[in-house]
């Protein structure tokens, strides 16, 4: 009775390992492969922006109406699946300068939200009488980071890129070590399962 249970568990946790193991593989070499070629990795990212922005606007739109019985305001999220397609349309056409020109004007306009957040957080810690120093310093610096993504669009969208290139291998390098942290606990419990069955 308890080998097929083992046998089934085994034969989880291994196929569990190597698809920790591969995502690993996969995000380490996306890493690796932004630093290696910016340029094409660059036109890339704004063909995912492109077909994002259809996908997720048909996935909206779809949702749109099937609330439409139940949702007395169902046709607002129909007008922005539809703005989502639009803009997915207009991306692939004036590919890749549409797609990277939203992606630069999102980075700065967070930055740029953040910093105002920061700076009134600020002010009102200040009426309160607490500390306030480090949280000005936050929200001036993220406003100012704000104007010059906007100033400076290259070294943004090469910030970008270094980003999502400094995650993918941060994650990849997590995931293939916790793949063989998962190898190495199936191999432990194994060997003790094996060792209660035979005492």
């Amino acid at each position: 009775m308890a080998t097929p249970m083992l046998d089934d568990l085994k034969r989880g946790y291994r196929l569990g390992w190597w698809a920790l193991f591969l995502r690993g593989l996969l995000s380490l070499a996306v890493g690796v492969l932004i630093f290696a070629r910016p340029l094409d990795s660059v036109a890339a990212f704004a063909l995912v922006i492109a077909f994002w922005a259809i996908f997720t606007g048909l996935t909206t739109t779809v949702h749109a109406f099937e609330l439409r019985s139940v949702a007395p305001h169902w046709w607002v999220l129909l007008l922005s699946g539809l703005v989502s397609v639009a803009f997915g349309v207009a991306a692939f056409y004036y590919y890749p300068g549409l797609s990277l020109t939203f992606a630069v004007v999102m980075v700065a306009w967070w930055l740029t939200v953040t910093g105002a957040i920061g700076i009134y957080a600020a002010v009102q810690e200040n009426r309160l009488g607490l500390n306030w120093g480090w949280t000005a310093a936050f929200g001036v610096l993220s406003a100012a980071a704000g104007v010059f993504a906007i100033a400076a669009p290259p070294i943004t969208l090469a910030a970008i890129m270094g980003l999502i290139a400094g995650f993918a291998i941060v994650s990849g390098v997590a995931l293939i070590m916790g793949a063989f942290k998962v190898r190495s606990v199936v191999q432990s419990a194994t060997s003790r399962a094996h060792a209660g069955m035979t005492a």
